[in-house]
């Protein structure tokens, strides 16, 4: 289990902490008690700062939200002007990044996702904290366009989220697909879309 504790703030830590935790050992895994244990914490520390197990995992959810945001590059993807190829070669590069240097933080997402469902109040925050993604993704879908950047989008992360739950979840997860056969997938879902 690898925590990434560079120039991190106490409650980078413990989020961290609790990502990794969730990655390794599931949600049952996840106690204040491990967590000060795997941080190198005194007894203590992660109720200090998370009181409840809610609030813990709220502190996990948007520390997640950060990190898959730059495991994504978001910032880089490309401008939609240059066409739909370079989106599909933004969005094979994004989803294999998550299923190499970002497995971890996929499989915690899907742990919080499992939780979200029991949780309402998570809910919120999990779904506060996807947003970001839905919505950049709605965008490029629009800017390429699709005539229905709504549905296009939800089907487009259905398929994206679909291979990330099968590689590292479910009965694919020996090998990440290569960047060219995401690029193949997704090439033929989007020239499905938008009709060419």
């Amino acid at each position: 289990m690898s925590v990434h504790t560079t120039g991190a703030s106490r409650a980078d830590l413990v989020a961290d902490t609790a990502l990794a935790l969730l990655a390794a050992r599931g949600m049952r895994g996840l106690t204040h008690r491990a967590v000060d244990g795997a941080a190198g914490l005194p007894q203590g520390s992660t109720s200090n700062l998370a009181r409840t197990r809610l609030a813990l995992l709220e502190l996990a959810v948007r520390r997640l939200a950060d990190r898959e945001a730059r495991v994504l590059a978001l910032h880089e993807m490309p401008d939609p002007a240059a066409g739909s190829g370079a989106v599909v070669d933004g969005l094979a590069l994004a989803a294999h990044r998550s299923l190499t240097q970002g497995r971890d933080l996929t499989l915690a997402r899907y742990e919080l996702a499992l939780e979200a469902t029991r949780r309402p109040e998570l809910r919120r925050h999990f779904d506060a904290a996807g947003a970001r993604f839905r919505d950049q993704l709605t965008g490029l879908v629009a800017a390429i366009g699709s005539t229905d950047p709504a549905r296009h989008s939800l089907s487009l992360l259905a398929w994206l989220d679909g291979l990330l739950f099968s590689c590292v979840a479910g009965s694919f997860t020996a090998e990440a697909p290569s960047l060219d056969w995401m690029r193949a997938g997704l090439r033929e879902l989007l020239d499905g879309m938008l009709g060419r």
